[in-house]
């Protein structure tokens, strides 16, 4: 019999990934996610685990967010910058800085970004707390661990471990996509190497079912804190948090708000699948006289509701936050995590 990971494009051992489509395809093309297929399961952590009980790691201990964290609600932010601009990363981090307990830097599946421990610099430069994000798309094991070492070095708040997407069509073609390890796998590798951890989870992404349990086996395996995917209401959030800590979840969790104020940048958070937003909230902020206006107040909205759950600790804004250029959408976002701190 084919074993999932024989046919999952990432070669994914802890799956499924949260590009898995509403049709339980992959995101990939249109064959179907292996992990996705009924009766989906649950697939358990088997390496040596992490006791919820005593998640303390020096980099959880040194982390200014996990800090913040334990005194009261958080705001990660997204960092969204040019390519290869490290006078804008600064620029943009120092705007950010002041509206947000974290900052979000991402990897990409459609562009180049500088590298890791460059970004971790450059935020705390600036007066940021930079969470870093590593993907398995591009290296491997020991390039990961070198990653690891130096991002430690480099004092970084945090990483976010991620398998990452698959690269976009017409991306470096020629290119190999290694994906030597999973994110399960890579979270285990950072707790290992000192540094706070965090993993993302699909709350709606199918099988929504095993989307609970999956997230605990990430604890399992060493996770410090849960950034969610995109959820189309606070009740979704709610339930999946709920269900989370039912079969165990310990760890606190950041609940996605969706940060758009105009057309393209909320249209763009609608086309990954996995995400879902609410689409008459959409439809009302496009419609609104004031469109930025309205795009704040309703990411503001969104963050209060998700703060209100038990086991919510933070919101992390994400998304473009303004067609107009990166400058733009973050001056937007620090509008929405200045707001959220003041309530």
């Amino acid at each position: 019999m084919t074993s999932p990971v024989e046919t999952c494009p990432k070669r994914m051992r802890f799956g499924p990934c949260g590009g898995v489509r509403d049709d339980a395809s992959c995101e990939l093309d249109a064959r179907p996610c292996p992990f996705a297929q009924e009766p989906a399961a649950v697939v358990p952590w088997d390496g040596a685990p992490a006791h919820p009980a005593h998640p303390a790691t020096p980099g959880a201990d040194r982390s200014r967010l996990l800090a913040a964290a334990r005194r009261g609600p958080v705001v990660l932010t997204d960092l969204t910058v040019p390519a290869y601009d490290p006078a804008a990363v600064s620029r943009i981090a120092g705007l950010l800085a002041g509206s947000c307990d974290g900052l979000l830097v991402g990897e990409h599946q459609n562009r180049p970004d500088l590298p890791p421990v460059m970004m971790a610099d450059l935020v705390a430069g600036a007066g940021g707390a930079p969470w870093v994000t590593l993907a398995c798309r591009d290296r491997n094991r020991v390039v990961l661990e070198q990653e690891l070492t130096g991002l430690a070095v480099a004092g970084v708040d945090g990483v976010l471990c991620v398998t990452g997407d698959v690269r976009a069509p017409g991306i470096r073609p020629g290119v190999t996509q290694v994906f030597d390890l999973d994110g399960t796998q890579l979270a285990a590798l950072a707790r290992e190497a000192g540094h706070a951890v965090a993993v993302p989870e699909a709350p709606s992404a199918a099988p929504r079912h095993v989307r609970p349990g999956r997230l605990v086996e990430k604890q399992r395996a060493g996770a410090h804190l849960a950034v969610l995917n995109h959820v189309a209401s606070p009740a979704d959030v709610g339930s999946f948090v709920g269900a989370a800590r039912g079969l165990g979840l310990a760890i606190p969790v950041v609940a996605a708000v969706a940060v758009y104020t105009d057309e393209r940048s909320a249209r763009v958070l609608q086309r990954f699948p996995g995400l879902h937003l609410d689409g008459t909230q959409v439809e009302a902020v496009l419609g609104a006289s004031d469109v930025r206006e309205a795009g704040i107040e309703a990411a503001v909205r969104e963050a209060r509701s998700l703060l209100a759950i038990d086991g919510v600790v933070g919101v992390n804004l994400s998304g473009l936050g303004s067609s107009q250029g990166e400058l733009a959408g973050a001056r937007v976002k620090a509008e929405v995590g200045t707001r959220i701190r003041e309530a």
